[in-house]
């Protein structure tokens, strides 16, 4: 995993697309170099439109940076590429938006239902993350223009810039597409003349993984000796487009399906709470405080209160919260649980797989399927939280 893929696209019905390198891996995700970025600093210091800017967003009002912020951190992209973005496309950072269009769909997705800033910046990160972890797995080989056209990609491109190509294509037509990627007033400019030289910041975090790395020890998220069920196997780590790196556990104890947990998810290791709020905490492994650096676990859907708050310094088994519905789409409480290394997601049956409390995660062909095994003992995932789902630590 040296941040360069090695598959042999597929044949499509357009050109190849023979590219050099466009953006480092470190500039897509929220990597070592977002690391002393001031987002809000930036955006203020900028004076755009964005530095006013305000928006309700699950029931809180942001201001523009809380904005990008949340979409940065929940999906793991760097926030530098969504602002360059969001300034070429409509000029909200460094300027005004031209027009009523400009300020409710500011990327230019016009997905219906979805317009405003969270919206359109999700959907951008979204794609940035489909392009950028399919050509990780091997499964994306094409762009598609926004007027239909294909084009394959050359196998020596690295995953960030494929993941550039790809947005850009779904926003432009073909004869468009390379003036905005490639010509003097493109994107690529425009994020050096805002941020400076992206491979000169590379230089000092990349590759974002070294070649001897192996995941530390885990434990399951729950205290020894409780019943608790694997209700999901691999599945998305957080969103579409993310690998399927997350597992899913919801404790058995006979409480209603969506009523809080009495019992507590426990810290998988020892770490620095790096984020706690939005029913996710993050546990920075490393101990420096921040996710985007070294091993960084993520715990989603749990209970809004009685959450361990972030900068808290916690031992191995100390209670973070306590499993619920709360939190996007859930059908019984449960903790989704995920990895990050230095902000990039990692799938749970891949070349560092998952492994708790000796349990190794491996996928099925469908999301939510799969199991855990520990020597000859298999424990298969299901939703119901079947007898065979079972596991105790």
């Amino acid at each position: 995993m040296d941040g360069t893929a090695t598959q042999t696209p597929l044949p499509t019905s357009g050109p190849a697309l023979q590219n050099p390198q466009l953006l480092p891996d470190s500039e897509l995700v929220y990597s070592p170099s977002t690391v002393g970025f001031n987002l809000a600093g930036f955006i203020q210091d900028a004076g755009g439109y964005l530095s006013a800017y305000t928006e309700t967003v699950d029931g809180e009002e942001l201001s523009g940076a809380a904005t990008i912020q949340r979409v940065a951190t929940d999906l793991s992209v760097n926030p530098r590429l969504l602002l360059a973005l969001l300034e070429f496309r409509s000029h909200w950072v460094l300027g005004e938006p031209s027009d009523s269009a400009a300020v409710d769909h500011p990327i230019g997705f016009y997905v219906p239902g979805r317009s405003g800033l969270y919206q359109e910046i999700m959907i951008t990160a979204t794609q940035l993350n489909v392009a950028y972890y399919g050509w990780r797995q091997g499964t994306f080989s094409e762009i598609e223009y926004k007027d239909g056209g294909k084009a394959s990609l050359d196998p020596g491109l690295n995953a960030g810039s494929v993941a550039l190509q790809h947005v850009l294509a779904t926003l432009y037509r073909e004869e468009d597409w390379t003036e905005a990627l490639y010509g003097a007033q493109g994107v690529l400019p425009l994020y050096q003349e805002m941020f400076g030289d992206p491979w000169q910041r590379a230089a000092g975090v990349e590759p974002l993984f070294p070649p001897d790395l192996a995941q530390p020890a885990l434990e399951l998220p729950f205290p020894p000796g409780e019943r608790w069920s694997l209700t999901a196997g691999p599945h998305p780590s957080w969103n579409a487009g993310t690998p399927r790196g997350a597992l899913d556990f919801s404790p058995v104890t006979g409480e209603a399906v969506c009523a809080v947990s009495r019992l507590w998810v426990t810290a998988s290791a020892e770490g620095v709470i790096a984020r706690s709020g939005n029913h996710t905490i993050v546990l920075d492994l490393d101990g420096d405080g921040y996710e985007q650096t070294g091993w960084a676990l993520v715990y989603f859907h749990l209970a809004g209160p009685d959450m361990a708050p972030a900068g808290l310094q916690v031992e191995l088994d100390y209670p973070l919260g306590h499993p619920s519905c709360e939190g996007g789409r859930a059908t019984g409480k449960h903790v989704h649980m995920a990895r990050k290394y230095n902000g990039e997601w990692l799938p749970a049956d891949g070349p560092i797989p998952f492994v708790l409390s000796g349990w190794q995660a491996h996928a099925d062909e469908r999301n939510y399927y799969g199991t855990l095994v520990k020597g000859d003992q298999i424990i298969g995932s299901n939703s119901s939280g079947a007898r065979t789902s079972i596991i105790v630590r």
